[in-house]
């Protein structure tokens, strides 16, 4: 589906488009999402033509590479909120769906990695839902 999705960081700081089309979009249980995310997963949405316009705050964004790997982490600098990237490889954009507003009209369509998933991350469905915060 063709999109001209936008989003932005926490802080307000950093805003950006999106357009082109979302491929693929996948919940990571690898040990580098999880890191990274400081959940149970990452959940990123794929885009090989896509193009990303920083409508704001562009000198907040800063990009970490694992070396020796492809695993990439673009955030801002002031908030610490994910953003996507292009991956220098192949083109690829990687949005952090979080980071998105609105509805996005789809689902993920797998969870990938699942093989390393956090021990504590099974069944996670069954826990009861409490709609605002614990009191």
């Amino acid at each position: 589906m063709d999109n001209l999705a936008q989003g932005g960081c926490l802080c307000g700081a950093v805003r950006f488009r999106i357009s082109g089309r979302f491929e693929g979009f996948f919940l990571c249980h690898c040990s580098r999402c999880r890191k990274d995310s400081g959940s149970a997963h990452s959940a990123n949405l794929f885009a090989s033509g896509a193009q990303i316009l920083w409508l704001s705050g562009q000198d907040r964004v800063k990009t970490f590479r694992l070396p020796g790997t492809r695993h990439v982490k673009c955030f801002c600098t002031e908030c610490g909120s994910a953003l996507p990237f292009a991956q220098a490889e192949d083109g690829l954009v990687v949005v952090p769906a979080g980071a998105l507003e609105g509805a996005l009209g789809f689902r993920p369509s797998a969870h990938i990695c699942h093989a390393s998933r956090a021990d504590w991350d099974e069944d996670l469905g069954a826990l009861e839902q409490i709609a605002g915060l614990p009191g």
